[in-house]
């Protein structure tokens, strides 16, 4: 994003909320939520679509007492009718406790440079060129059948964010991506599988070749799958699902939840929620992390948390308004999403144990190695996880036949509790989980 174009939305936003000071309003805030993408994507040699779009989403809030209305704006709009407008629509709205400004105490001194942007110029022709040699190299695997298609995007998005309380700034960030999907087999005997990259700066990309190579040779790997017998057994849940289960602590110490109470963590605060090998770290301040950033949704500089420490739950992801519901302190966590803040993880990690996974899986003598889940059977508020599956048989620690058609089973409370994670971690989400080892689960097959 250009540093004029970047001057004249800072300028917008502060405008803005001078505005609504003027029309009334006791705070107020104004934001603008960036984004810039272009993609393309092929299938057989040949390109299916290409894409391009960018949107400024521009809006007010302001507080009038505890009463909040929002307004979205566009660069046109005047701002002193438009914060007329929101201020009142704040002073018919119902009152509202919790809303409010972040204290400004809270707020980012400084905007940290995290090194979150790439200048490097992606032309449409080198997306193509990539998306189509990521489906060649993953068409070249022997036994590979047909391709679902490929793709490569490069894109850009960010905030710029004014407060009455004093705040100014903006941060943005890259993101460039390939992947692919492929088909193993024929008939009825068809399995489909896919790999893909994403990060901030296009350098650090895996290549379109790799990227080919490893989506072919794991779809060739589930041919043949096999069904089991129903029966209790260890599940190994390979890092790229397992980032599935760190997805699902991150979801369970969201403070929006445990407000509601829709969380079946929600009383847990202080108490052994994980096994002792289990320790969950959050950091917005990673350099180049993928949901890294300088500042949240409200201008607060969020520091790094451990929430949960060798199984024990120590804190909740809080922005200001559902820290003040839950007679707390914001930690930083707010995201934006039009004129609406919640909170939400950032560079969000079940750290790694000291076990190789090599040798975690060498300690499963009959057991099941999942790389791939279906459907949406997980209830957050009783903990109940039921999950359709795929992966492979493991017999005397060795990886032994693949395996469909089956259901995994079990409640997060215990599954957190019987949780050994591996010495493996890809750092390169913005979720990320090592090799995980869970005893116990319920596996449904014939």
């Amino acid at each position: 994003m250009s540093t004029a174009s970047d001057k004249t939305l800072l300028d917008r936003v502060a405008a803005l909320v001078d505005a609504a000071k003027r029309a009334g309003a006791d705070a107020a805030d104004a934001v603008v939520v960036r984004s810039r993408s272009s993609g393309v994507s092929v299938r057989l040699g040949k390109v299916e679509g290409t894409e391009a779009a960018e949107s400024d989403d521009m809006s007010l809030r302001v507080f009038v007492g505890r009463r909040v209305a929002s307004v979205s704006a566009t660069a046109a709009s005047d701002p002193a009718v438009l914060a007329e407008r929101a201020v009142a629509m704040a002073r018919v709205s119902p009152e509202d406790p919790y809303q409010g400004l972040a204290d400004p105490e809270r707020l980012a001194r400084e905007i940290a440079d995290l090194d979150l942007i790439d200048d490097t110029e992606v032309s449409a022709e080198r997306l193509k060129e990539d998306a189509l040699a990521a489906e060649e190299a993953a068409l070249a695997v022997p036994g590979v059948t047909n391709s679902s298609g490929a793709g490569a995007s490069a894109g850009s998005g960010g905030l710029v964010l004014a407060t009455s309380h004093g705040f100014v700034g903006q941060y943005s960030a890259t993101r460039f991506s390939r992947s692919v999907s492929v088909i193993a087999g024929e008939g009825t005997a068809m399995e489909r599988d896919y790999d893909y990259s994403s990060r901030l700066h296009f350098a650090d990309l895996d290549t379109p070749e790799k990227i080919g190579r490893t989506a072919g040779e794991r779809a060739v790997k589930r041919l043949n799958a096999r069904k089991i017998k129903t029966g209790v057994f260890p599940v190994v849940y390979d890092p790229r699902v397992a980032r599935g289960m760190a997805g699902h602590i991150a979801a369970a110490i969201n403070g929006a939840s445990v407000a509601r109470k829709t969380s079946f963590l929600r009383d847990m605060m202080g108490k052994q929620v994980a096994s002792a090998g289990i320790t969950v770290t959050d950091n917005p301040q990673v350099k180049r992390g993928q949901s890294s950033r300088p500042f949240d949704g409200e201008g607060v500089a969020g520091e790094p948390l451990v929430p949960v420490e060798e199984g024990v739950l120590k804190t909740w992801l809080l922005s200001t308004s559902v820290a003040r519901e839950l007679g707390l302190e914001t930690n930083g966590r707010g995201v934006r999403a039009a004129s609406s803040v919640n909170p939400a993880s950032t560079n969000f990690a079940i750290e790694p144990g000291g076990t190789p996974p090599e040798d975690l899986i060498g300690s499963v003598k009959g057991g099941f190695y999942v790389t791939e889940l279906f459907g949406h059977g997980v209830d957050l508020v009783t903990g109940e996880y039921s999950r359709g599956a795929a992966g492979f048989w493991i017999d005397n620690g060795a990886i032994a036949y693949p395996v469909s058609e089956i259901t995994i089973a079990s409640n997060l409370k215990d599954m957190f509790m019987r949780m050994v994670p591996a010495s493996d971690i890809d750092r390169n989400f913005g979720t990320a989980a090592p090799t995980l080892l869970i005893d116990g689960m319920t596996i449904a097959g014939e």
